[in-house]
């Protein structure tokens, strides 16, 4: 059984975690059929223009490292060779990305599982699901996830969530900036793919070089940022999305994208 699921939906990549007997828990065939799925999707560009992540059933969307792994596939090891860690190069892929990831948050996401969703660039939450970073009652600290967490969450937020180990609701998660939308577990999918409707509407060559600036601005100084910004803004102005977005604009309908 593929643990890792990769389905291809006209212009959306769907990838969903497939262990559902495991509540979605991590495993390196799970970060690895992630990645390959994001690689798939921007292989497929401009015919691709977004990512979906979710996991199988209702109770979690991911609980986050597969602790009952054993041997060298066992979490929280050191390779003192090879320091890299498997969900590192994850999310160093997803930083260049140039496709937005929207996570569609099925169920509970914790650790690990919060981690995926703060990676993710949109989230759609169903009402029910909890979200934690439970490491410190197992004697560690979520390193990796607080790298995106810090972008994302508020700094008082994110500590109490992090030192107390103690999980928020969805409706938290979402004043928190965690996730975008909550709804009710029979929305879900009509929440999520109106949100995949919306981002199909905005231009393609417009949405992957402006998360392309986005993702460079993160640590930059401002005077680094505005330079970046200025030199940008003037190359989209020249793409073929630009040119096409103002005559619609200004005949009146809808624009046909070329998506360069």
């Amino acid at each position: 059984m593929n643990e890792l699921l990769i389905q291809r939906d006209g212009p959306v990549m769907r990838l969903t975690i497939n262990r559902e007997d495991r509540r979605n828990a991590i495993n390196t065939e799970v970060i690895t059929g992630i990645m390959d799925g994001i690689r798939q999707a921007i292989q497929a560009m401009p015919d691709v223009r977004v990512i979906v992540l979710t996991g199988t059933g209702s109770k979690a969307f991911c609980a986050g490292a597969d602790l009952k792994r054993t041997g060298k596939d066992r979490p929280f090891q050191i390779n003192h060779t090879d320091p890299a860690q498997e969900i590192g190069d994850l999310f160093r892929l997803v930083e260049r990305c140039p496709l937005p990831i929207v996570a569609r948050v099925n169920g509970h996401a914790v650790a690990g599982g919060l981690g995926l969703v703060a990676m993710c660039d949109m989230a759609v939450a169903t009402e029910n699901a909890k979200f934690g970073a439970p490491e410190t009652r197992i004697g560690v600290w979520p390193m990796m996830i607080m790298t995106h967490l810090m972008r994302v969450m508020p700094k008082r937020k994110l500590l109490e969530l992090m030192v107390t180990g103690e999980p928020i609701s969805a409706m938290e998660a979402n004043a928190a900036g965690l996730i975008n939308h909550v709804v009710p577990e029979s929305e879900l999918d009509a929440k999520t793919d109106w949100l995949i409707q919306r981002i199909l509407k905005s231009s393609p060559a417009a949405v992957r070089r402006g998360l392309y600036v986005y993702r460079a601005m993160q640590d930059m100084t401002m005077h680094q940022a505005l330079v970046l910004a200025e030199s940008n803004g003037g190359l989209m102005g020249t793409s073929e999305d630009a040119a096409e977005g103002i005559t619609a604009f200004n005949e009146k309908r809808p624009p046909k994208w070329p998506g360069i």
